[in-house]
């Protein structure tokens, strides 16, 4: 089972940017859907974004038009710019493959506060 590692959290302002980075423990040149995933205290985990091996992707209305998905299959990496954050975006990020899940890993923080 591949294993995934978030990191790129930080604290910043609202408006400033952020790219987090999830590198997988093998290769997802075959993994045809992952995603990037948030949960906020007192909240049930949501998909932010997602996207195929085909790079098609989908974003969370909330998110739209601020965040962008990417994949590195050479690097074995996926990351999610952040442009435009808010104090509603602050939660820990996850990374996960979607059908099936792999096993959760910590996460990363983000924190948008003035």
């Amino acid at each position: 089972q591949v294993q995934l590692v978030e990191s790129g959290g930080g604290l910043v302002q609202p408006g400033e940017s952020l790219r987090l980075s999830c590198v997988a423990s093998r290769t997802i040149f075959s993994i045809d859907l992952m995603g990037w995933f948030r949960q906020a205290p007192g909240k049930q985990r949501e998909l932010v974004a997602s996207i195929t091996r085909n790079r098609s992707t989908y974003y969370a209305d909330s998110v739209k038009g601020r965040f962008t998905i990417s994949r590195d299959n050479a690097k074995n990496t996926m990351y999610l710019q952040m442009n435009s954050l808010k104090p509603e975006d602050t939660a820990v990020y996850y990374c996960n493959t979607i059908g099936p899940y792999a096993s959760w890993g910590q996460g990363t923080q983000v924190t948008v506060s003035s």
